[in-house]
């Protein structure tokens, strides 16, 4: 079967993480082998271009400028409720 999608790993690539893990090895070579495909998933890493980088930010911050706005507008209702309901503490206690 031919290897479609480029996440998936090769079958080699497979076939030797299997070999690896039957054969116990010392921790040195084990952080090699790590290091080795680390390095191999780094290789498929696709970095996005600065169109896309300044579009993906303003994304970003329209959202979390949304979500500032409506936690900060429930703050607000929940506090007039608040007040609504039990008074407001400032105008119970004595001046001076």
């Amino acid at each position: 079967m031919s290897q479609t999608v480029a996440d998936e790993p090769g079958e080699d690539l497979v076939a030797k993480a299997r070999q690896d893990r039957a054969t116990r090895k010392n921790p040195f070579s084990r952080l090699a082998l790590f290091l080795r495909q680390v390095m191999g998933e780094l290789k498929k890493v696709v970095t996005p271009t600065r169109r896309e980088l300044i579009n993906y930010t303003i994304v970003v911050l329209v959202f979390v400028a949304i979500m500032m706005a409506l936690v900060g507008g429930l703050d607000w209702l929940f506090g007039w409720i608040v007040v609504f309901l039990f008074g407001d503490p400032a105008a119970s206690t004595p001046a001076g």
